[in-house]
């Protein structure tokens, strides 16, 4: 089992920066890749960014692209979601999951484990 446990969210002002982190544990994650999701009031999660774990292999979606950069420390078991510029639009629950695999993925059933997710509010 593989347990993801985020934080970070916050309310901040359009135009800043905030950083998520996600803590993974109870297994190596040499084969695993990691990604963000978003969700926002009455819309579909979304894909955001995703990472392979052994390689640093990254992913954006377009709407992040230039604003958003995901990484990883390997020592620490520790992703992150580095966010800048952030727009109202960018309000969202940030999700942080992961499949066992190196083969990435955009589509929110390919990914097996799920954290319980970190508020961000982005005011205009």
């Amino acid at each position: 089992q593989v347990q993801l446990v985020e934080s970070g969210g916050e309310l901040v002002q359009a135009g800043d920066s905030l950083r998520l982190s996600c803590a993974a544990s109870g297994r190596t994650f040499s084969t695993y890749t990691m990604a963000w999701f978003r969700q926002a009031p009455g819309k579909e999660r979304e894909f955001v960014a995703h990472i392979t774990w052994s390689g640093g292999r990254t992913y954006y979606a377009d709407s992040v692209k230039g604003r958003f950069t995901i990484s990883r420390d390997m020592a620490k078991n520790t992703g992150y979601l580095q966010m800048n510029d952030l727009k109202p639009e960018d309000t969202a629950v940030y999700y942080c999951a992961a499949r066992p695999v190196v083969y990435s993925s955009t589509q929110r059933e390919d990914y097996k484990y799920w954290g319980q997710g970190t508020q961000v509010t982005v005011s205009s």
